[in-house]
């Protein structure tokens, strides 16, 4: 597919604390990049992170990729979603543990609100295990708003996280 065709470009945030989670989160990146219309062209490092909201649950397996895509925000996410269903995903209570986890953080430079979908990812600038990883491998990103990602984050949390595979790919 040409790259004109994929004309859109997203970050998609990853993560997962059940049943072999670093597997589980290297097979998603493979399963991103296997999609029609899609294409992973930056995958950051995997990193470990304990999990926000309930303590008795191991920790996540976290990472980003830069998707490009020919697909709106709304087809994306049926597609993210479709993916974490594979993966036998079920929402049994809120911030609980998950087989996979697929967040739609960035897309172009879109802001959306719908009852399905809020672009930016809502809760991104809370969470280093989104924004480090996001910033590796797009450290200049911005928000739609052109705020720089960079400037609103406390860096120093990056200490928070532990790289478990530190070659990012492609």
């Amino acid at each position: 597919m040409t790259a004109s065709l994929l004309a859109h470009r997203a970050f998609i945030g990853l993560g997962s604390n059940l049943d072999n989670p670093v597997a589980r989160v290297i097979e998603a990146i493979t399963a991103l990049d296997q999609l029609p219309l899609c294409r992973v062209v930056k995958q950051s490092p995997l990193y470990l992170s304990t999990p926000v909201g309930p303590q008795d649950q191991d920790d996540f397996v976290n990472a980003v990729v830069e998707l490009h895509s020919a697909y709106t925000p709304l087809a994306l996410l049926d597609q993210l979603q479709r993916l974490e269903q594979q993966q036998r995903r079920v929402r049994l209570r809120h911030w609980g543990p998950r087989t996979l986890d697929l967040d739609l953080l960035l897309y172009d430079g879109l802001t959306l609100l719908s009852p399905r979908l809020e672009i930016p990812h809502r809760e991104m600038l809370r969470r280093v295990f989104v924004w480090a990883p996001l910033l590796d491998i797009a450290p200049h990103a911005t928000l739609p708003d052109g705020r720089a990602l960079a400037t609103l984050v406390p860096l120093d949390d990056r200490a928070q996280l532990k790289v478990i595979s530190s070659h990012a790919t492609r």
